[in-house]
């Protein structure tokens, strides 16, 4: 599929070099450029249309307002839930920390067990960790499969009903392996735990519905997703959102506040202490607005032939280890025998290609990988076949200086 297809070189000024020549950025698993649109909305909604929300009785504020809560139904349309749904956060790590902290709190105990995966990131580890420390809880790791799969079918041999969560990636941020979402839905109710979703890599490459789904949590972060950083969202379902306790105090999610008692606004307000991300949230709807225009369907096929092309190009190399599935969702990890990633992603700047080098937080990935670190490209609606080639042209270079 051609990048004529989904975007114009007008569309992401970021990708412009001060020269004017195209940047070759691959490095959009980690953050993706933003659409002018966004840019635009951002400018617009920080500059001339700027005021507060929920507070002002003025017209302006009462425009912000609208606005924000317009964002909101637009973040709950891109993955089929309800507006009462969304939590508006900093991002999924924050996310994920709401739902450790207050369901986790709340519903986990000594003798509880939670089940995560090999792959998972730092941020849907470590706060499980922050929980164990607190309540006692077991927690057990997933294997994955020989291509870089969370294998389910030992999750399903792992499973027992002392296992009161299940929390996986969607979509993997260092092989790009894709869950069998649904699948690992059945198994964990199957013993009547919860899942909870990582949704970081998956939201901006594949359609999502949880309803279709069936998980109960469902995190992911803007900047990801086209939209401005600060900003991210957790999507529950609504019945346990209710149940849900806050876990920050402040400003917009209380009913009324006496030194006596303090009751709380009904969910999702009651997650959002303090005034919110007011510009970010209006920006990440005008994201989701371009995303759903595009076509996540149009934006997985395209970034699929990227992949594919890249993945049979570097194969050539018979020095260059390749990791993850073949069908993987716009993410190609690689080691180079003799090279460091941080010297290739040197080298590579140098010939005006950008790609992650290094853990990619995810650290216990890494070592069941055998390797330190690896090589990162990521491609986005706006890569196109030049990406590539520049990427093979600096890895050609890289060798030659390598011997």
């Amino acid at each position: 599929m051609s990048t004529a297809t989904l975007s114009r070189a007008a569309d992401w000024p970021g990708l412009a070099g001060p020269d004017g020549t195209r940047w070759h950025y691959l490095d959009t698993a980690a953050t993706a450029q933003k659409p002018q649109v966004v840019i635009d909305a951002v400018t617009r909604a920080i500059g001339t249309d700027y005021a507060t929300v929920h507070r002002g009785v003025y017209t302006r504020s009462a425009e912000m307002t609208l606005a924000f809560e317009a964002a909101r139904r637009k973040v709950a349309g891109l993955v089929g839930g309800e507006e009462g749904e969304i939590v508006f956060t900093r991002g999924a790590t924050e996310a994920i920390n709401l739902v450790a902290q207050s369901w986790g709190l709340a519903n986990l105990k000594p003798g509880d067990r939670v089940l995560l995966s090999r792959l998972e990131h730092h941020s849907n580890i470590v706060p499980w960790q922050l929980i164990q420390q607190r309540t006692g809880i077991a927690i057990d790791v997933c294997p994955l499969t020989e291509d870089g799969r969370i294998d389910l079918d030992a999750a399903q041999a792992m499973l027992t009903p002392a296992h009161k969560l299940v929390a996986f990636a969607h979509v993997s941020n260092v092989l790009g392996s894709v869950l069998d979402a649904r699948r690992a839905v059945e198994l964990a109710h199957a013993v009547g735990a919860k899942i909870l979703l990582d949704g970081c890599q998956a939201v901006a490459r594949l359609p999502v519905d949880v309803k279709a789904l069936g998980c109960d949590f469902y995190a992911f972060s803007g900047h990801k997703l086209y939209g401005p950083t600060g900003i991210g969202a957790l999507w529950a379902r609504g019945a346990i959102l209710d149940a849900m306790q806050p876990w920050q105090g402040g400003g917009s999610m209380i009913d009324r506040v006496t030194f006596e008692k303090t009751t709380w606004a009904p969910a999702p307000q009651r997650f959002e202490a303090g005034t919110p991300a007011i510009v970010e949230a209006i920006g990440l709807g005008v994201a989701v607005d371009f995303v759903q225009a595009t076509g996540l369907g149009a934006i997985h096929a395209h970034e699929a032939a990227l992949v594919a092309r890249a993945r049979a190009e570097l194969s050539r190399f018979n020095t260059l280890r390749l990791f993850g599935p073949e069908e993987s969702a716009g993410i190609v990890s690689f080691a180079i025998d003799g090279v460091h990633p941080h010297d290739l992603g040197t080298i590579l700047d140098e010939e005006n290609v950008a790609i992650r080098a290094g853990h990619h937080c995810a650290q216990p990935l890494m070592e069941h990988l055998g390797v330190p670190a690896t090589a990162r490209a990521s491609f986005g609606i706006y890569s196109d076949e030049s990406d590539v080639t520049a990427l093979v042209r600096g890895i050609e270079r890289t060798m030659r200086i390598f011997g």
